[in-house]
């Protein structure tokens, strides 16, 4: 009987297109979850082979050496040595055919494994392209292993490594790798030298773009102008196309009101699924559509290869905070949601600069925060697009000028020490792959669907609740909310809050937002006891907001958003990903303090320079 792989495993560096390749071969077929013990990504997935048969497929964290500096390198050295998972029955190295002199030392690495291996040289297309010619046959008689070409942006391009793994699998043997000496990676460099020089002629006229582009992209001062526009182009698209496409939400969402009210008699249950399910969890979908479109720029511009020079643009001036641009792509993770960008940190050797960036990360505008800005903005230039970017913009610029200032300030006492060179691949330019843009953005509409469909329907309803359930203690006049217990609640937080100009509204939407921001948009409109569908509803609410609050007020609470750390969730990532309840509390306690003061100050200046 055959023995034919059914377990293999994608090992490569960094920007080889190994993700896309996994991608290719799984589809959405998928899933994530975390190594046990350890928190780095595990990425799985079933494919098939040309003759149909299922393979699990395990997409390792990128790593340019088996001689681990990083957890992700850890990681990936642990699972194909056997310490952290199952051996397994296949090793897919993928390397890029335009950077072979890179990527061969991880191959050599692989092959003292004793574990069947074969070679996807991927990223043909581009190599033929540039002029790059290889010889596979000779390759694979250097490498001791098969080689197949592979191009994992073309909808068949992994169809010769389909094919290969119907192929019967060589005895396994015993491994002989060990942790190189300095030695030893000099001769494994003499090694990928000399099969280089053997395998690969390379064009008299280098054809690439690349360095022609870095040339001014690349550029100290122009360089910096180009970012800006980016980012600016990211927020006002954000803004713009995003409140169309939330427009056509909330119509569906509108609909379903009507729906569920005419076919629902008047009582409490009508109530809760009207107000408190569709009023709570729509008023957070239906900016999904915002969030997605800042999910695709991130995506695209890390998968065209643009993120690394961004973070190369930005060691210099990052490095006047006592960072290095290796910091600039957890940061950059950030603005979409804190916890990936805390979990990136792992690639960030020095165990000071990782703190640090641990620590400001939350700083970072995450998507979470869009509701809200978008909410009190909108209030605050009504059919105003362009002033309404300016200020989103403005307040994203505060949240970064304030995680620097913080940076420097912890990075202080250690200045002496000084930042290491940031070292870091620039791969080529490339066209986003669309494949991976789409299951990209699928994967983290799932992940912000689940987050809506348990902790935000459970606080919704929970608040509901508290509106609808009267206080004991309440007087028989007032309104329905402030007889509530949630209206108790808020005249006790009146204390804590009036000084920064917020009056019981807020501070009883502030509760549950202290688990989820994004739940304080739905919270104001239960708070306000809107009443009719969901357009109707967040129509009032921002008119209301328009009218009834002060300016003084709206900055206030703007600027309490940038600065307060709600999300219960990214207190359990800084507390993993350190391994410290200390550090934990010490940034909850500095990111509130630095809300209170800030929106005390702006309250309070407001309301000086606007008094009559």
């Amino acid at each position: 009987m055959l023995a034919l792989p059914t377990h293999i495993a994608l090992l490569g560096n960094p920007n080889c297109g190994k993700t896309a390749l996994f991608n290719l071969l799984t589809g959405s077929r998928q899933k994530v979850a975390n190594y046990a013990g350890v928190t780095v990504e595990r990425k799985e997935g079933v494919a098939h082979t040309a003759s149909g048969r299922h393979v699990k497929v395990l997409d390792l964290p990128g790593a340019y050496s088996l001689n681990a500096i990083s957890n992700d390198e850890a990681v990936t050295r642990d699972v194909i040595t056997g310490h952290l998972d199952t051996l397994p029955d296949l090793l897919v190295c993928v390397v890029d055919a335009t950077n072979l002199r890179l990527h061969l030392r991880m191959v050599l690495e692989a092959r003292q494994l004793g574990i069947p291996l074969v070679v996807a040289l991927n990223k043909m297309d581009r190599a033929q392209k540039l002029g790059i010619r290889i010889d596979l046959p000779k390759l694979a008689l250097a490498l001791g292993a098969p080689v197949v070409p592979t191009v994992s942006v073309h909808a068949h391009g992994a169809r010769p490594l389909q094919a290969h793994l119907d192929h019967e699998l060589p005895p396994r043997t015993t491994s002989t790798w060990q942790a190189q000496s300095i030695d030893d990676v000099r001769h494994t460099q003499h090694e990928v030298h000399r099969i280089f020089e053997a395998t690969v002629q390379e064009p008299a006229v280098d054809h690439d773009p690349t360095e022609r582009i870095d040339r001014f992209l690349m550029h100290p001062v122009w360089g910096l102008v180009v970012l800006a526009l980016v980012l600016t182009s990211t927020f006002l698209a954000v803004f713009s196309v995003g409140s169309w496409l939330t427009g056509h939400v909330e119509e569906v969402f509108s609909w379903l009101a009507v729906q569920v009210e005419e076919r629902m008699n008047d009582g409490l249950l009508r109530g809760l699924v009207v107000e408190g399910i569709i009023g709570g969890v729509g008023g957070v979908l239906v900016f999904l559509p915002q969030i997605l479109i800042l999910f695709l720029f991130f995506l695209a511009l890390g998968d065209s290869g643009y993120l690394p020079r961004a973070a190369s643009l930005l060691d210099k001036p990052m490095s006047k905070a006592g960072l290095s641009g290796r910091s600039f792509i957890p940061l950059l993770s950030s603005f979409a949601c804190a916890i990936p960008g805390i979990m990136a940190t792992r690639t960030i050797t020095n165990w000071r600069d990782r703190l640090t960036t641990i620590m400001i990360a939350p700083l970072m505008a995450c998507s979470a925060r869009i509701p809200v800005y978008t909410l009190l903005i909108a209030a605050l230039f009504p059919q105003e697009p362009m002033k309404a970017t300016a200020l989103m913009v403005g307040l994203y610029a505060l949240g970064i000028v304030s995680a620097m200032c913080v940076a420097w300030v912890m990075k202080r006492p250690h200045r002496s020490a000084g930042n290491a060179p940031l070292l870091m691949e620039l791969p080529a330019y490339q066209w986003p792959d669309l494949r991976s843009l789409v299951i990209g953005l699928w994967e983290r509409a799932m992940i912000f669907l689940r987050r809506v469909g348990t902790i935000i329907l459970a606080l919704t309803i929970i608040m509901w609740a508290l509106y609808t359930i009267p206080s004991p203690r309440a007087h028989a006049d007032g309104t329905p909310i402030e007889r509530s217990l949630a209206g108790e609640l808020g005249n006790g937080l009146q204390y804590i809050f009036a000084p920064i100009g917020f009056n019981e509204h807020i501070s009883i939407a502030l509760v549950p937002g202290m688990a989820a921001r994004e739940v304080v948009v739905s919270s104001l409109g239960l708070v306000y006891a809107m009443e009719g569908d969901e357009e109707q509803v967040g129509a009032q609410l921002q008119d209301r907001i328009s009218n009834e609050w002060s300016l003084a007020t709206k900055l206030s609470l703007l600027l309490w958003m940038v600065f307060a750390p709600q999300c219960l969730s990214t207190f359990v990532a800084v507390r993993r990903e350190t391994n410290s309840w200390r550090y934990m509390w010490i940034m909850g306690g500095y990111l509130f303090a630095l809300a209170y003061l800030a929106s005390l100050v702006t309250y309070q200046l407001t309301l000086f320079l606007t008094a009559p």
